[in-house]
């Protein structure tokens, strides 16, 4: 049997199926790339274009320094998923099998990750609405101290004994926190014991003079004291005085010295002293 020779007829007709085919694609598919090249180039110019426009507005709105950086990556990261998204259905790309693949991932990370992604949630709750700020005194998970870091994953309280706690984040947004500074000035309260031989008279003009000559007290609101308890050995007597709540402990210190000073010069003698 002889062979077929495979003329130039045959050959043109190949080339002119291809041509066909090739002209029929690029009728088919060549506006659809068209138009994903437009959309990705919008899209682009438009993250960029929100990007700025966010980090403006936090700026202006004194944003927590701390947390804009991760708010502007999540919210650039989520823009560019959806522009991926929008250029394969732009693309005609069938979306089920990157959806399945998407979920799945996203079940494992979850399973993997709960406890730090909520101390993440947790870290951004609090940056956002501040129950506490760096430098603010705070007493959480038996700790009292002051605020020196806010992360996005944990706090750091130093204590002041000077002591570093690292408390994880969703600790602090699950359970109480006391913030002794969050308004600022606090109500410093001590008690004497006097008996009955000395008068309240001579207690109050002591106290009344030493409140006047401390600076650090605060003059609104208004100091105030008073008999507390009647004892049958004697009386107390309550002092309360208003000061700067971030010099609490070093004016309380300061204050018992010296009215206890003045208690001993004024000739009043206090129960074991």
């Amino acid at each position: 049997m002889q062979p077929t020779c495979l003329g130039p007829t045959f050959v043109a007709m190949n080339w002119e199926s291809f041509y066909d085919k090739a002209y029929n694609w690029i009728l088919t598919v060549g506006p659809r790339i068209i138009l994903a090249i437009i959309v990705l180039s919008l899209g682009i110019w438009l993250i960029r274009f929100l990007k700025r426009a966010l980090n403006r507005h936090m700026v202006n709105r004194d944003f927590d320094p701390s947390l804009q950086p991760f708010l502007i990556s999540l919210f650039v990261t989520a823009l560019q998923v959806m522009l991926i998204l929008a250029l394969m259905q732009v693309l005609g790309l069938q979306m089920t099998i990157f959806t399945a693949l998407i979920g799945a991932m996203g079940v494992a990370a979850g399973l993997a990750l709960s406890g730090t992604l909520q101390n993440f949630t947790s870290g951004v709750l609090i940056l956002l609405l501040k129950p506490f700020r760096v430098g603010d005194s705070i007493i959480a998970q038996g700790q009292e101290g002051i605020v020196t870091s806010i992360q996005i994953f944990f706090t750091i309280v130093t204590t002041y004994n000077n002591t570093t706690v690292i408390i994880p984040n969703s600790k602090l947004s699950n359970e109480v926190i006391i913030n002794l500074s969050k308004q600022g000035i606090r109500r410093l309260e001590m008690e004497f014991k006097f008996n009955f031989g000395i008068s309240f008279e001579q207690v109050r003009d002591i106290v009344q003079k030493r409140i006047n000559q401390s600076p650090e007290i605060l003059k609104e609101p208004a100091a105030d004291f008073g008999v507390s308890t009647v004892d049958p050995d004697g009386y107390k007597v309550m002092i309360r005085i208003w000061v700067d709540a971030h010099q609490f402990y070093d004016l309380r210190l300061r204050f018992q010295e010296a009215i206890i000073n003045d208690f001993k010069t004024g000739g009043l003698k206090l129960p074991g002293l």
